[in-house]
């Protein structure tokens, strides 16, 4: 990447951000509920743990600040500090630990977003 994408690295933290905000979006909505409805409290409750990683993982990862667009290794630590975080304050939030399934999804669905943009941004560099 170009000095520019680490000039300001905050406003890929805000891609980061509305990565993990889409994923919340997505699996509120496909698994609304009486006990989970799909509003924004619903939402709210479901994606602040996973922002809290993501959040972890742009204070003490320096990479991650240093070349945010990077797959490896910024990408790749934001994506599993994220998934890692959000699904381990979900399991002490439920007194359990979370289904093999949703482990999967949560940690699939988050990558494909968190890596995804960056994705997208690599193959456009190139392009230029």
């Amino acid at each position: 990447m170009t000095s520019r994408t680490t000039r300001n690295p905050s406003k890929f933290l805000v891609f980061d951000l509305l990565a993990v905000a889409v994923f919340a979006l997505l699996a509120r909505a496909a698994h609304q509920s009486e006990s989970m409805p799909f509003t924004f409290t619903g939402w709210l409750s479901t994606v602040w743990p996973f922002l809290l990683g993501t959040l972890i993982m742009w204070v003490v990862v320096p990479a991650v600040r240093k070349a945010p667009v990077a797959l490896v290794p910024a990408g790749v630590a934001v994506w599993l500090g994220t998934a890692a975080c959000g699904l381990v304050v979900w399991g002490l939030r439920h007194d359990h630990v979370p289904h093999i399934s949703f482990i999967i999804v949560a940690t699939v669905m988050s990558g494909l977003l968190l890596l995804g943009w960056r994705g997208i941004v690599a193959v456009l560099s190139h392009r230029r």
